[in-house]
């Protein structure tokens, strides 16, 4: 597995995780890097995004202000801080390579052409 997400768990409602992806075998120092969910019946959405460089980022409404994505291109590694989790953000938690530097203006584009990671469960109780 070249890209692998981790720390997901069980939280209660205004809790935090931080989660990782790794990405020990695969180059990711050019290219944006993005989490995505999935909930239960629901259509996967991509919620976070970070250029190559750190510098550019987006987020859902649904989790601005309360989500911040970082990455540290040394480690090949890309991070995703959840604070004040509700439950509704209850989901699989994916995180993608993107195939150009950018975040892609259009979140629509969001999904082509990017390399998929596993995903790691996050489930917030009430």
């Amino acid at each position: 597995v070249q890209l692998q997400a981790s720390g997901g768990g069980v939280v209660q409602a205004g809790g935090s995780l931080r989660l990782s992806c790794a990405a020990p075998g695969l180059t990711v120092d050019y290219y944006f890097m993005g989490w995505y969910r999935q909930a239960p019946g629901q259509e996967r959405e991509a919620i976070s995004c970070i250029s190559s460089g750190g510098v550019g980022t987006y987020y859902t409404d649904s989790v601005k202000g309360r989500f911040t994505i970082s990455r540290n291109n040394a480690a090949k590694t890309t991070y995703l801080q959840m604070n004040s989790l509700k439950p509704e953000d209850t989901a699989v938690y994916y995180c993608a390579r993107g195939p150009v530097p950018s975040c892609p203006t259009d979140p629509g584009h969001a999904f082509e052409n990017v390399y998929w990671g596993q995903g790691t469960l996050v489930t917030v109780s009430s």
